[in-house]
């Protein structure tokens, strides 16, 4: 019984001691996340905040300040990087229907929360993680309203560990507008039903905005309720869609409807249209850049210019990764940045549109997304630039000011057979 009671206590002081450790890194070279560098850094962080960040040239280390100091050798530091509108802990087998949890029966579930499905013990958290993600965007899929996102950090025990911001976001599909099948602009026809399509989501949100005013004379509508800070713009609307046409109407929209927060995910015709996006201050969640043209009479590396085009169009945007098996391509999210700088991006830029971008569009930009002062020290360090693949070698990693291994099941599957083995 004193041996147990030995062991509680040893393990209580431990955890205690890792929580409240006051931690130094320092000659690292800083990526700050806002655009800024500072070639020879010193940063301090004390449990979970950050202290200060400066110049290693003028600050005089003391020792005894610190529980634990970490000499980064000249290594890149870059704030933790974020996969937005990812079914990345929802999903663990793709091909195999039972660990899919993002799709809900029904066309308008905006009550249906992705944040309840979310898996923190996947094993594809840890794979993503080693390459820099460490903040995701939990989003559910399937119906014209699928539902609500939620922002979680990739090292907690479960979903309420993790959670940085419960129910970000509704996610709507806005109806297609042209027929299925066209891939030349000249030959695109537009869909029949469209206004008909679009006339049902209006009807619904002006029904909403009806019970969102007095909630209190109306029966109990749970995809009502859920919609009611869309209006008070303490929630965010993120509309999935990509053709010109759609993203006209919805700037329309978003101010017939007085929406404080809409977002557009996909947006692969706003480069056309970056004039009405910056006036209307609607940011875009870029598509995929590593894809194929959607039209035939499209320029073939299109989908790389694309993060370029709107930043020339002073647009705010970051980067996403939907599309096939992008829960386990999450971990290709600082690649996606560095093509863009291959196709003008300035390298500062594109490291913004998968940090601070991204947590502003998400709004946790006062906590994430960028190295600063106050801000959670979620950070990660790489042996040469993390948006290269040939260089992005991850050898420390901080989320809330943890310091977590570096290892995931695939480097733990490489030493196990490499040992059995004996190479």
């Amino acid at each position: 019984m004193k041996h147990l009671i030995y062991i509680s206590i040893t393990l209580f002081s431990s955890i205690f001691a890792q929580e409240n450790q006051r931690i130094l890194l320092t000659n690292g070279f800083l990526h700050v996340g806002n655009g800024e560098i500072v070639s020879n850094s010193i940063i301090g962080i004390k449990e979970e905040k950050i202290l200060f960040v400066k110049n290693a040239l003028a600050y005089t280390i003391r020792k005894n300040e610190w529980d634990t100091i970490i000499d980064l050798q000249g290594q890149h530091v870059y704030p933790g990087l974020v996969a937005p509108n990812s079914t990345l802990g929802l999903t663990e087998i793709d091909a195999i229907r039972a660990t899919n949890d993002f799709n809900e029966v029904g066309d308008l579930n905006p009550h249906i929360r992705s944040l309840i499905a979310y898996n923190a013990e996947s094993k594809v958290i840890s794979t993503v993680r080693t390459n820099g993600v460490l903040i995701a965007q939990a989003t559910p899929r399937g119906g014209s309203i699928s539902g609500s996102s939620s922002v979680l950090h990739l090292a907690g025990w479960n979903w309420e560990d993790a959670v940085i911001k419960t129910d970000d976001g509704i996610h709507l599909e806005w109806p297609n507008s042209i027929s299925n099948g066209e891939t030349n602009h000249a030959d695109k026809k537009r869909n029949d039903k469209y206004e008909e399509n679009k006339a049902k989501i209006v009807q619904f949100f002006e029904s909403a905005k009806i019970y969102a005013k007095n909630p209190e004379k109306h029966l109990m509508d749970l995809r009502f309720n859920s919609m009611k800070e869309l209006f008070t713009g303490t929630k965010r609307l993120y509309f999935h869609a990509n053709d010109i046409q759609q993203i006209l109407d919805i700037i329309d929209f978003c101010k017939q409807e007085e929406l404080k927060f809409p977002v557009i995910i996909g947006g692969y015709d706003s480069y056309l249209v970056a004039d009405r996006l910056r006036d209307a201050k609607i940011p875009v969640m870029l598509p995929r850049l590593h894809s194929l043209p959607e039209n035939e009479d499209d320029a073939v590396d299109l989908p790389y210019k694309l993060p370029y085009l709107l930043f020339q169009g002073g647009v705010k945007f970051c980067l996403q990764n939907e599309g096939d098996m992008e829960a386990m391509n999450a971990r290709n999210i600082p690649f996606l940045a560095g093509t863009a700088v291959a196709y003008g991006l300035p390298m500062e830029e594109a490291l913004k549109s998968v940090s601070l971008n991204s947590c502003e569009i998400m709004g946790i930009e006062k906590e994430y997304g960028s190295i600063e002062v106050g801000k959670k020290a979620t950070l990660f360090v790489s042996k040469g630039n993390a948006l290269d693949m040939r260089t992005n070698d991850v050898t420390l990693i901080l989320i809330d000011g943890e310091i977590l291994e570096v290892t995931n099941s695939q480097t733990d599957l490489y030493k196990r057979y490499k040992k059995k083995l004996g190479l």
